[in-house]
């Protein structure tokens, strides 16, 4: 087998996320090895006659992540057995990651949820389709008659597309404003837009252009954004002579690959990328022009980032030098293209206001706003077309009512304050909170203290388990669904993801299930649902792109920057918002690291991904933390010892590793499943249990990057 730099792509990984290509890695990729591994692990899904058909290719979108690339389905006896990039998509141009050729797995996944389930005791049993809307809409309808709509609250994976829509629809026709998304890097970016630029904007990088990337911890080549399009806009730099910064505590492969490393103490990069700006201001390295447009106060903060962050005081507070800061203030200044990038890891997760908005001011200050090789401020983007809701009285008096939090961290710390039920009944879909947020455990505990929960997940996973009653949904090779690409981009793409095989499983499309539960209901809020399934529905509201999404299987809406210049408005960063701490009085620092093998949210990663995992990270069922020789303390290299944070403790093994800063602890998300699957849970540790929530003042947001911890 060739392995040129597109089969890396393919890979997911390559050589760019330094990914060594073992004969293991060639053998996954492989139609004939697809075929037996499966078989291997899940003998009775392959249990008719050998494919040796007609092969044929079906295009599609693969929805496991924000990225949302086009894949090319290969199917025999109609069959699907692999899964590639689909070429010339706008996103991936025909690469796919990791978890994307795998993605065939979770069709299988030992746990999916077959059929609907209603808990008995500690268990579940199976009815039927009929039984499970009439208890949901039974329940719902007592809640109106009750004259609290309100007590209705939904948290979903994000805001983007007709099956949230719908979710939205249901809430506020029944009269709650309680509908909620997890963190993702999409609404982080949407929310620092907001601080610096106004409502209803979003901002994407041209990572593919920028001669200079400034990346404060952005996991390029650990799953941040699209990774397929970070990985080929990283693959690009040397032809394109860019150079790329990156900084955060740890010798990541995003900084292993870059030019430079530049370490940092966790949770300073907001002050850091405020040195720079004083720095910048200073030695008058900014665009005048740029910044003769700022509102709020940029006289202010200006004064103040001078006084508060100059390089000495800076330096003190980061660990960076102060000639390193002037030195990377003067390059950055001086690029033709300066980029800086904000969002840790992946860009989701607990993400810090004041950090996201400091790092694009430097954007801002340098003027590459709306510009080739800078950051895009652009409209989110708006291609459904619902009809409006007409709202009864209920309805109304309901949706008048203060949501119960901004953000769905503060809904359950309110509903742990209390004993009487805030919330009456939740609906969970393609969100796993009560294994992805930090400190797990008061999530379930809320989750306890709400008396109907209805999950819609294809998998019996952490938050399912809690349900009362599970409305199984198809997998994304089994539906048809509207996928807009999420990730940073600087240009706005929906995809199209069509169904690759009929359902396995008694499972609906979600989207059918909420259009039943709203019919289901009394006319105030089934009048709003006047379509028979969701098909009709999609159709009817992405009219405006349809004849593109069916046709092409994408829409593109925007790939050029917008031509009036954005604003910039400074007033949150003029008010001197306050940087996290991390919790705990211990002298290490223990923080979560992505790894792009793994996902951290919403999908457990597959079978195939986890056995890619590298030893350092997880041996047998035991995980890993990292730890610099310096400040490790006698411990010895794959040594056991006890990892204890102010939220828990767990069991770990060691790994000495000089490609982290001495008093941090690195442990890997997306390990410690508990849920019934065995080729991925009871592995390792949930890095969440040993992190608890630290809320940022002024914007409500979890914050904590780490917290302190030892090792004994």
């Amino acid at each position: 087998m060739k392995v040129d730099r597109r089969s890396f792509l393919g890979l997911g990984l390559g050589a760019v996320a330094g990914v060594t290509v073992s004969p293991m890695m060639l053998k996954l990729t492989d139609d004939s090895s697809i075929l037996s591994q499966t078989t291997k692990l899940w003998p009775w899904a392959l249990d008719h006659p050998p494919l040796d058909g007609e092969s044929t290719y079906e295009s599609s979108v693969c929805s496991l992540c924000p990225g949302a690339c086009g894949i090319s389905v290969r199917k025999i006896d109609n069959r699907p057995i692999k899964i590639e990039g689909l070429d010339d998509y706008p996103v991936n141009d025909g690469g796919a990651c990791l978890h994307g050729i795998a993605g065939l797995q979770y069709l299988y996944d030992p746990a999916r949820v077959k059929t609907p389930l209603k808990r008995n005791g500690d268990g579940f049993e199976e009815i039927s389709w009929d039984d499970a809307i009439a208890i949901v809409s039974g329940k719902l309808g007592d809640i109106r008659k009750s004259g609290a709509p309100e007590k209705l609250a939904c948290i979903i994976d994000k805001d983007q597309g007709s099956v949230s829509g719908l979710f939205k629809r249901l809430l506020e026709t029944f009269g709650s404003p309680n509908f909620y998304t997890m963190p993702s890097l999409e609404s982080n970016l949407e929310l620092t837009a907001e601080a610096l630029h106004g409502e209803g904007m979003t901002i994407g990088f041209d990572l593919a252009n920028a001669d200079l990337v400034l990346s404060f911890g952005a996991g390029l080549i650990e799953g941040w954004g699209s990774p397929v399009a970070c990985f080929k806009a990283n693959a690009s730099r040397k032809e394109r002579h860019a150079k790329l910064y990156q900084i955060e505590p740890r010798l990541s492969n995003t900084a292993a690959n870059a030019d430079k490393w530049i370490p940092v103490k966790p949770g300073t990069e907001a002050d850091l990328a405020l040195g720079i700006c004083a720095v910048m201001l200073k030695n008058n390295l900014f665009k005048g022009s740029a910044t003769s447009a700022f509102t709020g106060g940029f006289n202010k903060l200006a004064a103040q980032v001078q006084q508060d962050y100059s390089p000495v005081k800076t330096a003190e507070i980061t660990g960076v030098k102060a000639a390193d800061i002037e030195k990377l203030a003067t390059k950055f200044a001086k690029a033709k293209m300066p980029l800086a990038v904000f969002g840790k890891g992946r860009g989701d997760g607990a993400q810090s206001l004041k950090e996201m908005a400091a790092v694009q001011l430097l954007n801002c200050m340098v003027g590459n706003l709306n510009k080739k090789g800078g950051t895009f401020v652009m409209p989110k983007a708006e291609y459904l077309e619902f009809p409006e809701s007409s709202l009864d009285g209920i309805a109304q008096k309901g949706m008048l009512k203060e949501k119960t939090g901004k953000y769905v961290n503060q809904l359950f710390e309110k509903v742990n304050q209390t004993s009487k039920p805030v919330i009456e009944a939740l609906f969970v879909y393609n969100a796993n909170p009560c294994y992805n947020m930090h400190k797990p455990k008061t999530v379930k505990q809320a989750f306890e203290k709400i008396p109907f929960i209805v999950s819609f997940s294809s998998f019996l996973d952490e938050t399912a388990m809690e349900a009362d009653i599970i409305l199984p949904s198809h997998t994304f090779l089994e539906r048809f669904e509207d996928v807009a690409t999420g990730a940073g981009l600087a240009k706005s793409v929906v995809g199209l993801t069509k169904p690759m095989l009929d359902p396995i499983f008694d499972t609906r499309h979600p989207g059918d299930s909420v259009i039943s539960i709203a019919k289901a209901l009394e006319s105030g809020v089934a009048q709003n649902f006047e379509w028979e399934t969701y098909e009709e529905c999609l159709e009817g509201v992405t009219a405006g792109i349809w004849d593109s999404l069916s046709e092409d299987g994408f829409a593109l809406l925007s790939e050029e920057a917008p031509s009036t210049a954005a604003m910039v408005n400074v007033s949150y960063l003029a008010a001197g918002p306050a940087t996290v701490k991390a919790q705990g009085d211990y002298k290490l620092t223990l923080i979560p690291i992505d790894n792009m093998r793994l996902i951290s949210a919403g999908y457990s990663a597959s079978p195939f991904a986890i056995k890619t995992v590298a030893d350092t990270v997880l041996k047998g069922k035991d995980i890993l933390v990292e730890i610099n020789p310096l400040t490790a303390n006698g411990l010895k290299e794959g040594g056991y010892a006890t990892l204890a944070t102010p939220i828990g403790t767990a069991r770990v093994r060691i790994h000495l590793n000089e490609g982290i800063m001495p008093g941090v602890i690195g442990m890997v998300e997306g390990l410690g499943h508990t849920f019934d699957n065995i080729f991925v849970s009871n592995k390792g540790v949930n890095v969440n249990d040993l992190i608890g929530p630290v809320i940022e003042s002024g914007s409500g947001l979890d914050a904590a990057f780490g917290i302190k911890a030892k090792l004994s």
